[in-house]
């Protein structure tokens, strides 16, 4: 599975919200996510673009690791394998996953927290039907919206009409501010801190 996304500074929640409703999305359940990640005891991360986590959302752990950036040219576009497990129902609050990582000589980075909210495109018929965009309020960083679309063809001819098709919708929903740094390393930057 290949993630493409878009990430965007939010404004104006209100009128992302509005043109959402107006191009028939739907919202979910807002979501309370804290995500630990993880440095590798013999790998640098930061110099491979992966990226591995456990994520508590309300109460409900999974991991997440993600493959390198592809590479998609100079834009905000992002494009990676994501690969994501759930850890329940043997360890709901991701405390097991936790000692393991920690026993084979993981450290933890930072848990970057946020309230998210994700809208979707649920008509077959929709031309967003296979979109997802999140509304994220990241502690500490900021308002933030993104666009995503799942790939299962990881060719480049996919990831740009993926690209082209984001930046069309992005275009109708009004978002025009890109940010290509990670939740994670905006945390660290504003906290002074590095990645490595």
């Amino acid at each position: 599975m290949l993630e493409v996304e878009t990430k965007y500074q939010l404004q104006d929640k209100a009128a992302l919200v509005k043109c959402l409703h107006d191009l028939a999305a739907v919202g979910g359940k807002p979501e309370r996510h804290a995500d630990t990640y993880y440095r590798h005891p013999s790998r640098d991360f930061v110099a491979t673009k992966e990226a591995f986590r456990i994520r508590l959302i309300d109460s409900v752990a999974s991991v997440t690791y993600k493959g390198p950036k592809m590479d998609v040219g100079d834009s905000a576009l992002k494009a990676r394998e994501e690969i994501e497990w759930c850890l329940a129902p043997g360890d709901t609050d991701g405390s097991q996953m936790t000692r393991l990582l920690s026993a084979l000589g993981f450290d933890p980075v930072a848990t970057v927290r946020k309230e998210r909210q994700s809208y979707t495109w649920p008509k077959a018929d929709s031309p967003y039907a296979d979109f997802t965009l999140t509304i994220d309020q990241v502690d500490q960083v900021g308002l933030f919206a993104e666009l995503e679309l799942i790939l299962h063809d990881d060719s480049p001819e996919a990831v740009r009409s993926a690209g082209a098709r984001i930046d069309a919708l992005a275009g109708r929903l009004g978002l025009e501010n890109t940010v290509r740094s990670s939740y994670l390393n905006l945390l660290l930057e504003k906290l002074g801190l590095d990645r490595c």
